[in-house]
C-alpha cells in the first residue's frame, strides 16, 4: 500500500518529521538569541525568551536604601525611589532575606528603636527615625515586583562602540572579516585549477595525486598545527594574518579539491572536446568553460569554508595569538564568558553579531549548496 499514487511511504514522512525536527533544532536557540539580545539583564535573568512579551512577577536583588536626609518634625527621614525610569510594580517586600515577602505595597515595617520603614506599589520609599542617619548603615529592600516586558538597543550599542562594556567586539568582527575572506577566496582559485587538471588532464600520478587528496580529507588539523606553525617561523612569516590565510588554504584545499572535482568531471565531455578542436588552449577552457558551469560547486565550498573560517578558534589562536588587536571574535566570546559571566545580555548580543555574517552568507548561497555536494553522485 505504501507504492499507491497519491500515498507518502513511512520513510517519507519519517524524513520529512527528521527534517522538522532538525530545523527547531537551529531556529529555536536562534530565536532565543535575537530576543535576548534586545532584553536587559535584569529581564534576562528572572525568566526566559519565551517570556518576553509577557509580564513577569519575580524577587529582585536587595537594594540599599540610600539619599538626602531630611527632617520632619521630631524625625529625620530619608525618602527615594526603587526604580527609577522603570513601570516595575511591587507585590511584596520585606527587610530580611529570611522573609522578603512580610509586608505587602503600602504597610510600614518597624525596625526597632522608633525607626519605620514603608514602600508603595510604586518603589518609593520613606525612611523615618528619632536620631540622624548620617554614619548608620542604611537597611535593605527585598522586592518581589512584576515588571513589563523591556527591550533596549543599548545591548547593541555596547557591543558595537565601547571599548570596556562591549570588550572591543566591534575590532575583533574586522579582524574575523579580514581573515574569512582571504582564507575562502585563496583555497577556491588554487582549488579550481588543481581540479580541473586531475578532473581533465592526463599526466602521470593523477591517480595518486586523487588518492592522495582523499587521504588528506580524513587528516586531523592538530596534527599540522604545531609543525606548520614551526615552519611560518622559519620562513620569516610568523604570526600574522598572511600565515593564518596559509594555514586555512592548506586545511581547506583537499575538501575543495574533491568537491571541484567530482563536479568538473560530471560536466559534458562534447563541450570540452569541441573547445579544444576550435583551438582553445586549456587556460581559455578553464576559464571561459569549466568555471562559469562549475558555480555550484564553488558556491557550496565557499559557503563552508568561509562558515569554517569566521567560526574557527583553534587555528586563529595559534596564528594570530591572543593579542587585542589580532583577536578573532570567537576569542573575544571566550573572554567574554571568563570576564563578563553575570552580563548575559551582552553575552547574548556578542553571539548574535558573530552569527549575522554566516546566516547571510548561508541564505544568500543556499541554493547552490545541495546542487554542487550531490556532483559526481549520480551519472
Amino acid at each position: 500500500m505504501d507504492n499507491i499514487a497519491g500515498q507518502k511511504s513511512t520513510l517519507t514522512w519519517a524524513v520529512h518529521i527528521s527534517v522538522l525536527v532538525l530545523v527547531l533544532a537551529w531556529v529555536f536557540p536562534t530565536l532565543g538569541l535575537f530576543v535576548s539580545s534586545f532584553r536587559t539583564s535584569d529581564q534576562i535573568s528572572s525568566s526566559g525568551w519565551w517570556a518576553a512579551l509577557s509580564t513577569q512577577e519575580s524577587q529582585l536583588p536587595a537594594i540599599r536604601v540610600e539619599g538626602d536626609e531630611t527632617r520632619d518634625a521630631d524625625l529625620y527621614v530619608i525618602e527615594g525611589e526603587l526604580f527609577v525610569g522603570s513601570d516595575t510594580s511591587v507585590s511584596a517586600w520585606g527587610t530580611s532575606s529570611r522573609e522578603p515577602e512580610a509586608y505587602a505595597p503600602g504597610e510600614t515595617a518597624d525596625l526597632g528603636d522608633g525607626e519605620a520603614l514603608t514602600l508603595s506599589e510604586t518603589g518609593a520609599y520613606r525612611l523615618s527615625g528619632p536620631e540622624s542617619w548620617e554614619g548608620k548603615r542604611l537597611p535593605r529592600i527585598f522586592t518581589t515586583a512584576s515588571a513589563p516586558p523591556e527591550f533596549t538597543l543599548d545591548n547593541y550599542v555596547n557591543v558595537l562602540t565601547s571599548d570596556t562594556a562591549g570588550a572591543g567586539i566591534a575590532n575583533a568582527f574586522i579582524n574575523t572579516l579580514t581573515v574569512a575572506i582571504p582564507a575562502t577566496i585563496i583555497p577556491i582559485l588554487v582549488a579550481a585549477f588543481a581540479a580541473y587538471a586531475l578532473a581533465w588532464m592526463d599526466f602521470p600520478g593523477r591517480a595518486l595525486l586523487i588518492a592522495a587528496v582523499v587521504g588528506l580529507l580524513v587528516v586531523p588539523l592538530q596534527l599540522a598545527l604545531i609543525p606548520l606553525l614551526q615552519l611560518h617561523n622559519a620562513v620569516g612569516i610568523g604570526k600574522g594574518y598572511l600565515g593564518v590565510w596559509l594555514a586555512h588554504t592548506g586545511f581547506g584545499l583537499p575538501l575543495a579539491i574533491y568537491l571541484l572535482r567530482n563536479y568538473m568531471v560530471g560536466l559534458p565531455r562534447d563541450i570540452i572536446e569541441n573547445a579544444r578542436v576550435d583551438g582553445a588552449t586549456e587556460f581559455q577552457i578553464f576559464i571561459k568553460i569549466i568555471l562559469p558551469l562549475s558555480f555550484p560547486a564553488l558556491a557550496s565550498f565557499a559557503i563552508f569554508q568561509f562558515l569554517w573560517t569566521w567560526n574557527d578558534l583553534l587555528v586563529a589562536l595559534v596564528f594570530l595569538g591572543t593579542d587585542d588587536e589580532t583577536l578573532v571574535l570567537t576569542g573575544r566570546l571566550v573572554n567574554l564568558m571568563g570576564s563578563r559571566g553575570g552580563q548575559w545580555e551582552i553575552l547574548a548580543t556578542s553571539a548574535f553579531v558573530s552569527i549575522v555574517v554566516p546566516l547571510i552568507v548561508f541564505f544568500s548561497m543556499q541554493k547552490f549548496l545541495v546542487r554542487g555536494l550531490l556532483a559526481g553522485s549520480v551519472k
